[in-house]
């Protein structure tokens, strides 16, 4: 439900005059009654539109982007997909770059304070959405990519992650496949943890639950799949094939199941999530489920410029569908 300035005002006790002031940056208020707007805004998930804060009634006609770091193999995709729209519009685009340490969200948060944009989108990582909790009351919309918040605070554009591990599970079930690896992504973040539920929650019905051993901690790294398939040779347990929560880390375990003489697909069927371009490059390709990346980041631009151009209110979840990939690592010519 997209709620309206009348609806702050009634909750609030006040005037939707009063409540203006209040996202103008007026000065002229007693201090408890901004407070108590601001937190029925923030109970609300209130978002303001651009067309009634008057800003001194100029846009910025720029839109901001928060970012883990580049390197991350498919950000890049997201902001290409993003810039498509925001650039058709005539907007301009700031990226802002930080990692997930408090230090460096406090950093961005300060720069935001004193920052100008009409929207930020964010591609989200743990403990991001804390730093940006307050962003919508001043005016500025704000779109999460890449993770469903089950506090439903942010509009947001994700995939079908769930399905998608789903149909990796499936895809191996059907090669006989008994005894996979699970190697997990980084803890917190919902597109891990519907990744390893959508496959374990598939081999369990299938009668074939996959014991603690073979599920691997990870953090979307190579060196976090190398590792778990380390692991199980040194331990001697007995695996078939691996599902890693992202194509990096599939890549690390299918390097380490050849570096120990086993054969990939042969002994070893390998899979992964995303589709980057590595996929498709390592020996032999690996098969993955193809995550929509440039898709997800016109998908978050439209949405934005939809509500900025006074077109649309802004859709609370949009879901886009993921598709399996099937390549040499886990079906020999």
């Amino acid at each position: 439900m997209a709620y309206t300035i009348s609806d702050v005002a009634a909750r609030a006790g006040v005037s939707k005059t009063t409540v203006s002031r209040v996202l103008n940056g007026k000065g002229d208020l007693h201090e408890s009654t901004a407070l108590r707007i601001r937190q029925v805004m923030e109970e609300l998930g209130y978002v303001p539109s651009s067309r009634g804060v008057s800003r001194g009634g100029v846009r910025s006609s720029v839109v901001a982007m928060l970012v883990p770091s580049l390197s991350w193999p498919w950000v890049g995709d997201i902001v290409e997909g993003a810039v498509d729209v925001i650039e058709e519009h005539g907007l301009g685009i700031v990226l802002f770059t930080c990692n997930r340490t408090d230090q460096s969200m406090q950093r961005f948060a300060s720069r935001v304070s004193a920052s100008t944009f009409d929207g930020l989108l964010v591609i989200n990582q743990e403990g991001t959405l804390d730093y940006i909790g307050g962003l919508h009351t001043r005016s500025r919309p704000v779109i999460v990519i890449d993770d469903r918040m089950s506090n439903g605070r942010f509009p947001s554009v994700s995939t079908t992650n769930e399905t998608g591990a789903r149909q990796a599970a499936e895809h191996l079930l059907a090669l006989g496949r008994r005894q996979p690896l699970v190697v997990s992504g980084i803890p917190g973040l919902r597109c891990t943890d519907e990744r390893l539920s959508g496959f374990l929650d598939t081999y369990a019905a299938a009668g074939l639950p996959v014991p603690p051993d073979r599920i691997a901690p990870g953090e979307f790294t190579f060196a976090s799949g190398a590792e778990a398939v380390e692991r199980l040779v040194a331990e001697a347990i007995a695996f078939d094939a691996v599902f890693a929560a992202n194509d990096l880390s599939a890549a690390g375990a299918l390097a380490s199941v050849q570096a120990a003489g086993l054969r990939v697909p042969e002994d070893v069927a390998v899979i992964g999530f995303d589709d980057v371009p590595l996929a498709a490059r390592t020996t032999p390709a690996l098969s993955t489920v193809q995550q929509p990346c440039r898709e997800m980041g016109r998908a978050a631009a439209s949405m934005l410029m939809q509500y900025l151009d006074g077109s649309a209110a802004l859709a609370t979840d949009v879901v886009l569908p993921t598709t399996l990939v099937v390549r040499g690592s886990t079906l020999a010519a």
